[in-house]
């Protein structure tokens, strides 16, 4: 069975995914705030490996615990319900066919609980 990683393009669609997504989350007057002091290459490449495993690729995930990474910035509904709204545009962009769009949003949904602090 194919996996969403390997339908995609791999790692190089992945990593262009990401970085489309961060330029866009850093041009919201919104979010832009919890990204000052970032280091945002670090961060991309996180996100390109986390990505990449949520999509069945071979990089394995090893950052922290959702909550603990995201705990600190203080995250409100608002802002998680922007930044998926920014990715599931920028999948859909990239050309990913609806269903798998839906299946990656899922999952970006199931982690609300432990990234958002109200």
């Amino acid at each position: 069975m194919q996996t969403l990683f390997d339908k995609y393009g791999g790692f190089a669609t992945v990593s262009k995914i990401v970085r489309e997504f961060y330029r866009e989350v850093l041009q919201s007057p919104s979010l832009k705030h919890y990204f000052e002091g970032a280091q945002m290459e670090r961060i991309i490449d996180h996100q390109t490996k986390f990505i990449a495993h949520v999509l069945g690729g071979p990089a394995e995930y090893t950052g922290r615990e959702l909550g603990t990474a995201h705990g600190h910035l203080a995250i409100t509904g608002a802002a998680f319900a922007e930044v998926a709204a920014i990715l599931q545009e920028t999948l859909e962009d990239a050309g990913m066919e609806s269903e798998d769009v839906a299946t990656v949003m899922g999952i970006v949904a199931s982690a609300r609980g432990s990234v958002v602090r109200e």
